[in-house]
């Protein structure tokens, strides 16, 4: 997924109804849950739970949800989910990612497959497309009122790998061991990130020109939102923005 993309995929959800709202925060609550299980409640001493709070804020999940996401997933009798990644192929030959959290994997895995059917792809076997993904720490902050040059040079002060700026957004590339120190580090600096996150980032991308593909790759996509049990998808689609979402 490109930059752009992802900046629009941003925007999109922040613009969603109440009802996409709640589930955004379901997904949170989700990934709050494992990271706390697996290294404790606290955000001093928990790396990947201070992410996940970064995410969650930058998705406009209130405070008060992620309190309640991290006392829940403190109890010992909290509900505990298992992450699983399927991969295949949609609309055109786009290799597609899903990464999910779930407490029932017969259910996710009927209905991984239920979509990727229904709308046009199918769904492989385990590594079948992950080795066109390499993964990367992706920090996006909006480019206006920004001087290029002093952010370049704090990014990379930071510990970044990379910078590029377009005409209304910054990305700035990190090594994903590294994203929680880069994105700190910004922060200090008075910077407001737009996104930091761990991605999948295509090394060749597939651009799809048929309306019927571009229909079904917009419903495929939409099917995984609308799932609790997925967290994220990635894919390799040149041309995102030409979906009618």
């Amino acid at each position: 997924m490109s930059g752009h993309s992802k900046w629009n995929n941003i925007k999109r959800k922040k613009e969603k109804t109440d009802s996409q709202k709640a589930k955004i925060f379901t997904k949170m609550a989700r990934e709050i849950a494992v990271v706390v299980k697996s290294s404790g409640a606290d955000p001093a001493t928990n790396g990947k739970l201070r992410d996940i709070i970064a995410k969650a804020k930058s998705l406009n999940v209130p405070n008060d949800n992620i309190d309640r996401a991290i006392k829940k997933a403190s109890d010992a009798k909290g509900d505990d989910y298992e992450a699983i990644t399927y991969e295949g192929y949609g609309p055109g030959g786009v290799a597609v990612l899903v990464e999910t959290l779930t407490d029932n994997r017969n259910r996710t895995a009927g209905n991984m497959r239920h979509y990727f059917d229904k709308f046009g792809g199918n769904m492989g076997t385990t590594g079948c497309v992950s080795f066109m993904f390499t993964e990367k720490g992706i920090i996006l902050l909006n480019a206006e009122g920004v001087d290029e040059e002093v952010v370049m040079e704090d990014a990379f002060e930071a510990g970044a790998d990379d910078f590029d700026m377009s005409e209304d957004m910054i990305e700035i590339t990190c090594d994903p061991a590294n994203l929680g120190t880069v994105r700190e580090a910004l922060e200090a600096k008075g910077y407001k990130l737009e996104s930091a996150e761990a991605e999948y980032v295509p090394a060749t991308t597939t651009a799809l020109g048929d309306e019927n593909d571009l229909r079904k790759m917009g419903l495929l996509l939409d099917a995984f939102d609308d799932d609790d049990d997925v967290q994220n998808v990635w894919h390799s689609m040149e041309n995102e923005e030409d979906l009618d979402r």
